[in-house]
């Protein structure tokens, strides 16, 4: 079951553009994912925190799924089925099953707290209504909820465990995570786009990040040079995703991401969320900082995006 699971590869934490009225954009995503494709990009995590998930209703990631697995083809597309309630991880499981995805990600319900043993039996329960591979997803900023090592092991042991996504600010948890990894069987896939050289240096496999949805490039080039032991200088990408950064985290997740999706000359839609005047006319400011810094770098403006 494993097999069809990515092992390695780049990711994009895909951020999805819809209208004032929450209704996608279709040919923006169309286009956005086609140029995704066309700079290297592996697949795409779909319905992640990037893609604002909680967001969006049952029925309305079920749709979004569908069109994001029509679009994205041939990229591989992990489906995030998280939620607070199973009834609805299941429902969204059991559909990227029927879509044919490569896998689903699951993160631990969040808002409340929940033991190390209740995550594993929310795990469990989730995964076996579906015969896909899973890779649990630990960012416990957004849930409120870390996934532990035991947690980690014990479902590896008992269910078709293909990966983990870390995400968030306990950088040092790659490590643990690895050599966890190397023991179970199980490759880690990283959410910290601004130290892909670090992590492919520790073991990581594979990274699934936000910034994939504008500067692919650098964070492909990373990653091919990394993996293959390449001699290939990445001084240049690493020091241009760490300056991408530092604009990017001027804004809170995920609306920040939008502001790179539009500088890169992509209709990222409206937020799906009320925003003052300030965080708006921040987020004009990044876009506009962030052209500047393309321009010089000589990152053209996709065709795509015209």
């Amino acid at each position: 079951m494993k097999s069809s699971f990515p092992s390695e590869g780049v990711f994009a934490a895909l951020w999805i553009p819809t209208d004032s009225e929450g209704r996608l954009l279709r040919s923006a995503l169309a286009a956005h994912l086609a140029w995704l494709r066309s700079c290297g990009v592996q697949g795409v995590l779909a319905l992640g925190s990037t893609g604002d998930f909680p967001r969006f209703d049952l029925e309305q990631r079920k749709a979004l799924l569908s069109t994001i697995a029509e679009l994205a083809a041939p990229m591989q597309v992990i489906a995030n089925v998280s939620d607070l309630r199973q009834e609805v991880c299941v429902a969204l499981a059991r559909h990227a099953q029927s879509l044919g995805l490569a896998g689903i990600s699951i993160m631990p319900p969040s808002f409340y707290p929940v033991s190390q043993a209740d995550q594993l039996a929310f795990f469990l329960h989730v995964s076996g209504s579906c015969e896909l591979p899973v890779m649990l997803y630990n960012f416990p900023e957004l849930t409120c909820n870390r996934i532990g090592l035991e947690t980690i092991a014990a479902f590896a042991d008992r269910a078709p465990m293909a990966g983990i996504k870390q995400s968030g600010g306990e950088f040092s948890y790659h490590n643990e995570l690895i050599a966890l990894g190397r023991e179970k069987g199980f490759n880690v896939f990283s959410g910290a786009d601004t130290r892909l050289n670090e992590v492919f240096a520790l073991g990581a496999t594979g990274c699934i990040g936000g910034l994939v949805n504008f500067v692919p490039e650098y964070m492909v080039s990373i990653f091919r040079a990394c993996r293959k032991g390449s001699n290939e200088d990445i001084t240049l990408a690493v020091a241009r995703m760490k300056e991408v950064g530092s604009f990017i985290d001027k804004l809170t997740f995920p609306w920040n991401v939008s502001a790179g999706v539009v500088a890169r000359g992509f209709e990222a839609g409206a937020p799906r969320s009320v925003v003052s005047p300030h965080s708006a006319t921040l987020h004009g400011t990044i876009v506009a900082d962030l052209r500047q810094r393309f321009e010089a770098w000589g990152l053209p403006l996709p065709r795509l995006a015209a």
